[in-house]
């Protein structure tokens, strides 16, 4: 009994002195990660307030502004053919809404709507063929491979059977516009396309995450994301002739344009059944997670002219591109990590670092996902760290430690620049949603964070296999629900 009741009181004091002896190194350690987390994050601030003082001096002159269009612009005929490929793997759920709704929307007569699926999905092919009985506008595209492969392989199909419609009616498109098999295009998106491309070779408009009622923290934080991308970045970017990357939907490139860089491809491994087989390449790289990424870099490298363009139709809606993204933490994950290991590790594989000062900016911003999530990492560390060292000190196990004026300066900087950030985000997501979502977008951004830290794990772990000649896997995105639907729920076009 003696014993025992002497390790009862022994035990705390042990503990407590081991507390008392680590907190010297547990503070030297807080000192360490701050200073390296406050310098990446004051970098991190001087990049987002250069593109912040830009934005501002282009609203200031006007050059911001969205203007509307003309009533009656969407009923106008296109110049030429315009080829529009959705790839659509295990689709079944979305691709009819997509399919019967841009062909309601866009009734121009030389749209060609190419659908590609795989010769062992029957359940994407019915629903396609279920959605556009009798509109010989609708090429549906079976590919001679199994699925799933890349959307960049399916793509390639497409521009293979556009070719092979070219020789046989002997006319050849004028542009090819991308759309993913979850869309919901808008109205005059086509027509705005084909007039951009007489001044410009490819033309990217903004996408818009449309909310999702049972997912307002996952799904929303895209919105927030990319309203800010698509009103400040893209539009600085336009504004700068930097590279303008693809977003893979919304965006149309000029037919000659897509030669080139098929003939750039030349041949290509394919497997097929265990079978490496050789072919002609078409223009997009299949072996690449982020192949509009790529193909908007390689288009400006060729000397094209590229356009980013934001307007509104007669009612005030943004021309854009609508679609519902992943609503659970698992899928947002894996699709950014496919964003983040295409667009950081195989953009600075495939693309490297040349090119003019304003390129080598936006890549260095497009690159920096990995970066980013490292010093969240330690950001969120810091703050367990002290609120443990916090607590040592309200005990009397732990001394006040007075930290330096630099320290001190450095840490209000950061408050400052998160404050600001707050604001920015506030602004963008209340201009395009709301209030109510406006408000929102500022909790919502320790999720949208947690996402980011999470995917740039997995991508880094992915790129690690792959250096060591694991293949590279392409993570599809499943999609349930559309916003086509929602909107016919609810009496709208």
């Amino acid at each position: 009994m003696a014993l025992g009741a002497h390790a009862l009181w022994t035990a705390p004091l042990a503990a407590a002195a081991l507390a008392v002896g680590a907190m010297p190194w547990l503070q030297a350690i807080q000192y360490e990660l701050a200073l390296f987390a406050g310098f990446w994050f004051v970098v991190g601030m001087a990049d987002e307030l250069a593109v912040d003082v830009v934005w501002g001096w282009l609203w200031l002159r006007g050059r911001v502004r969205s203007p509307r269009l003309a009533d009656g612009l969407e009923l106008r005929e296109l110049s030429g053919v315009a080829a529009v490929f959705i790839p659509a793997w295990q689709e079944a759920e979305v691709i009819g809404a997509t399919v019967s709704h841009a062909l309601k929307a866009w009734t121009q007569r030389d749209l060609r709507l190419y659908v590609g699926c795989y010769r062992n999905d029957p359940a994407t092919i019915a629903a396609v063929m279920a959605a556009a009985i009798y509109d010989p506008r609708l090429r549906l595209v079976v590919h001679d491979r199994d699925g799933p492969t890349t959307k960049a392989d399916c793509l390639n199909r497409l521009y293979g059977a556009l070719c092979e419609d070219e020789l046989r009616s002997g006319q050849r498109a004028r542009a090819v516009v991308l759309h993913d098999a979850e869309d919901m295009v808008h109205p005059a998106a086509l027509v705005v396309l084909d007039a951009a491309l007489h001044e410009a070779s490819f033309v990217q408009l903004p996408v818009r995450p449309e909310p999702q009622r049972g997912s307002r923290w996952v799904a929303g934080h895209y919105a927030d994301e990319f309203t800010e991308s698509h009103a400040k970045a893209m539009v600085v970017r336009d504004a700068l002739g930097a590279a303008l990357p693809a977003a893979g939907v919304g965006c149309a490139i000029a037919r000659n344009v897509l030669t080139d860089l098929a003939r750039a491809r030349k041949v290509e491994l394919v497997r097929d059944r265990g079978a490496i087989l050789t072919r002609q390449a078409g223009p997009f790289a299949s072996e690449c997670l982020t192949e509009d990424y790529e193909m908007g870099w390689r288009i400006a490298r060729g000397g094209h002219r590229a356009r980013f363009l934001r307007l509104r139709d007669r009612e005030g809606q943004l021309v854009a591109t609508r679609s519902y993204f992943p609503a659970t933490i698992d899928a947002a994950v894996r699709q950014k990590a496919r964003w983040v290991h295409g667009i950081a590790f195989q953009g600075w594989d495939r693309l490297g670092w040349g090119g003019r000062a304003v390129d080598l900016w936006m890549a260095a911003r497009d690159r920096r996902g990995p970066l980013v999530a490292l010093v969240l990492f330690v950001a969120y560390l810091l703050i367990v760290i002290g609120a443990v060292i916090a607590a040592a000190q309200a005990a009397g196990l732990a001394p006040q430690v007075k930290q330096p004026p630099l320290m001190q300066g450095l840490v209000m900087l950061c408050l400052g620049g998160l404050a600001w950030r707050m604001v920015m985000r506030f602004i963008f997501t209340a201009r395009e949603y709301g209030l109510v979502e406006g408000l929102l977008a500022l909790p919502r951004i320790p999720v949208a964070n947690i996402i980011a830290i999470v995917a740039s794990r997995r991508a880094v772990i992915a790129y690690i296999r792959s250096l060591a000649g694991s293949a590279i896997r392409w993570e599809k995105t499943a999609h349930h629900g559309h916003p086509a639907l929602r909107h016919l729920a609810e009496g709208r076009p």
